[in-house]
């Protein structure tokens, strides 16, 4: 008999409130780790305090990873400001969240020209996501135009026609 086999795979969830226990207290720490939730019972404040910088550290290199050139106009304060704008809001993908703290950064006036330029051609090659879905690139031709900067995406590709003004 195959174990892998569909014959011995449940049909229906298990009725056992033990798991139901479990998936609410697994439910309520994730909660704690990204949420700021208040710490489930049994859970001492000080390591999860310490696990969620440790995982707001993370997501702020994988947004990084997207968003190169916010992060590296941000230079030493990236990680600050990162943590400052994610602290309480619940992962939603690095492409997505690099996305919206441009787009918070550019409404509070505080985005670097290099930024801009990185958000423009963002926005000149995707649709911006809805909430629970990837950015879809764009069919048709488009553009972009953030703080000066100006992008435009024809035949899949994005050229930045203006870069934002640099400070001298």
């Amino acid at each position: 008999m195959n174990p892998t086999s569909p014959t011995n795979v449940p049909t229906t969830r298990s009725t056992d409130p033990t798991v139901s226990t479990l998936a609410a207290r697994q439910a309520a720490l994730v909660a704690a780790l990204v949420a700021d939730a208040p710490p489930p019972p049994g859970f001492a404040p000080e390591p999860l305090a310490a696990t969620r910088a440790a995982l707001l550290r993370k997501r702020a290199g994988e947004v990084a990873r997207y968003w190169p050139l916010l992060a590296t106009s941000l230079g030493p304060w990236w990680l600050e400001v990162f943590q400052h704008w994610a602290a309480g809001r619940p992962p939603a993908g690095a492409l997505r969240e690099g996305w919206e703290l441009a787009r918070y950064l550019h409404g509070a006036d505080e985005l670097s020209p290099l930024g801009a330029d990185e958000l423009a051609c963002w926005q000149a090659g995707y649709h911006y996501p809805e909430p629970g879905h990837p950015p879809r690139p764009r069919r048709l031709p488009s553009w972009g135009r953030v703080g000066g900067a100006v992008a435009i995406q024809f035949a899949g590709r994005v050229r930045l026609l203006r870069p934002a003004r640099r400070q001298p």
